[in-house]
């Protein structure tokens, strides 16, 4: 799949298990970016504030990029 938004992820993300979350329930950094477009999660004002992260909130998924990538990448979402 030719697409600018994967870079090498699949070394860290392939068949994670991911759960999907609110940012400001789970959070106490001030951001974070999707892994794929860089979307910053945020309780700011116009911040995506819901997606998918890893078991271990490190690394965040946007909506949109979970939707494009999860039989690629074979998540499981608990």
């Amino acid at each position: 799949m030719d697409d600018w938004r994967l870079t090498n992820q699949e070394e860290y993300l392939y068949s994670r298990i991911l759960k999907k979350v609110r940012f400001s329930d789970i959070s106490t950094d001030d951001h974070e970016h999707c892994s794929f477009c860089w979307a910053k999660f945020g309780k700011e004002e116009g911040m995506l504030d819901e997606g998918y992260c890893t078991t271990d909130n490190y690394h965040w998924i946007c909506l949109k990029c979970f939707s494009d990538f999860k039989d690629l990448f074979k998540w499981k979402v608990e």
